[in-house]
């Protein structure tokens, strides 16, 4: 019989932000025995030339009267840059050598792809061209084996384990790197959260919150964003290297179990597309077709999702409509207020929703009619899965099957078949992957 109970690694970032030695120090909190993985650790200076001396200590440090860990490393290298085929290579070797499991492996470089990929993005070279220097430093692989071998021993690789996140704190203002000045989040930092699934909140202080590599650890988990509710084993607690007086600087990351049920729930792939809108009604008995179509002309203009118009039976058998609108929470007094004001409703009744609302794209095709080449717009509906992209729907722009219906004097109906011929259903799928 299944377990009831998953395993679950909630990473609590709301007083820290996240970088790659908090993440590391807190996660060996959780670890009856963390030497083990400082031993492992050390050797490393072995694997990556121009290191001449490493010392990884972990310390208890007082915080507000809480005895917390911090990471504190004792580094002297000489290079001021290294390539991305030395430190791939470094790290792989020192994988292969200190036997790490296959998915471990596979998560380990899949953080320094990211990494990689962002500075090139950022340095618009290619990936295998540039010259990595903050982040060619042994402290980044140390971060990246360090948290890989940490969640291996913890179990969180075995597949009985879910991830859930909090959002992010990035912090603000500026930084000096090895080019000059730069804005926070850094660059890198940005372009490795534009392609994750991780929520921000800038703020709440001027300084460097969270660290590409931070981001980079944390986003290739592909966390769950949902507070869950849990029953709590251990909590793992860590400090940052900077002290602010009105900021922690701590991270938590909570060990504990969820009912699987529950877990199945908050783990859908369809939560992600999860929002609320106001549904706002009312009964109308005593106006004409033509101010019901005036309405409806109006709402088209307002910040409206969806008008319906209903038949229906009031109260002395009289006909009726039932008038729905849809709109975003934050528009419904608005919305309202136009109801009362065009239809002369005495009432309104109204409430918020969640719905499910999937991502979709406008593209453009071209296609054949009597040897004349017409360009139409489609919509490509889809939802996100495991990173994968799945076509929910192709549907051509009715606007444009209409405007074509003028030109060619086929009915919308002829036209939207020939659009379906001439779209290859299998080739939108294969790109959209």
């Amino acid at each position: 019989m299944a377990s009831k109970f998953l395993n679950i690694l909630y990473i609590d970032c709301t007083n820290s932000g996240i970088s790659g030695d908090m993440f590391l120090a807190a996660l060996l909190d959780l670890l009856p025995n963390p030497e083990q993985i400082l031993d492992l650790l050390s050797d490393l200076k072995e694997y990556l030339t121009g290191v001449s001396k490493l010392k990884i200590k972990l310390k208890k440090v007082n915080k507000n009267e809480l005895r917390v860990n911090q990471l504190q490393l004792k580094i002297k290298e000489k290079k001021a840059y290294r390539s991305v085929k030395a430190l791939k290579d470094s790290l792989n070797r020192f994988i292969k050598e200190k036997g790490y499991l296959s998915q471990v492996s596979k998560y380990a470089n899949n953080v320094l792809d990211t990494l990689i990929k962002a500075e090139a993005h950022v340095h618009e070279k290619l990936d295998d061209k540039i010259h990595l220097h903050e982040l060619s430093s042994i402290d980044t692989l140390i971060d990246i084996l360090g948290v890989s071998k940490a969640l291996e021993l913890l179990g969180v690789f075995s597949g009985n384990f879910k991830i859930y996140c909090s959002d992010l704190p990035v912090g603000g203002g500026a930084i000096e790197a090895a080019h000059g000045l730069i804005p926070i989040p850094a660059p890198a930092t940005v372009n490795i959260l534009e392609t994750s699934n991780l929520k921000i909140t800038p703020g709440p202080i001027q300084d460097e919150l969270s660290t590409p590599t931070g981001v980079a650890l944390l986003t290739n988990l592909n966390p769950i964003l949902k507070k869950p509710s849990f029953n709590i084993h251990k909590v793992g607690q860590s400090l940052g290297q900077k002290n602010f007086p009105n900021f922690l600087n701590m991270l938590r990351i909570f060990i504990g179990q969820i009912d699987s049920e529950i877990s199945e729930d908050l783990d859908n792939p369809l939560l992600k597309y999860r929002e609320k809108v106001s549904v706002i009604e009312t009964n109308v008995d005593d106006i004409s077709g033509e101010v019901i179509g005036d309405f409806i002309e109006i709402m088209e203009n307002e910040e409206v999702l969806d008008v319906q118009v209903n038949q229906s039976i009031t109260k002395k058998n009289r006909p009726s409509y039932v008038i729905k609108v849809l709109t975003k929470p934050e528009s419904k007094y608005q919305i309202i207020g136009k109801i009362i004001h065009t239809l002369g409703t005495l009432g309104v009744r109204y409430y918020t929703v969640d719905r499910i609302c999937v991502e979709r794209q406008i593209k453009v095709t071209q296609i054949n009619i009597d040897q004349a080449i017409y360009p139409i717009r489609y919509k490509l509906s889809y939802i996100i899965i495991e990173g994968e992209k799945k076509i929910v729907n192709i549907k051509p722009e009715y606007d444009d099957l209409r405007n074509l219906r003028d030109k060619t004097k086929y009915s919308v109906n002829i036209l939207q078949d020939l659009f379906f011929n001439s779209i290859d259903i299998e080739k939108e799928k294969e790109k959209s992957k």
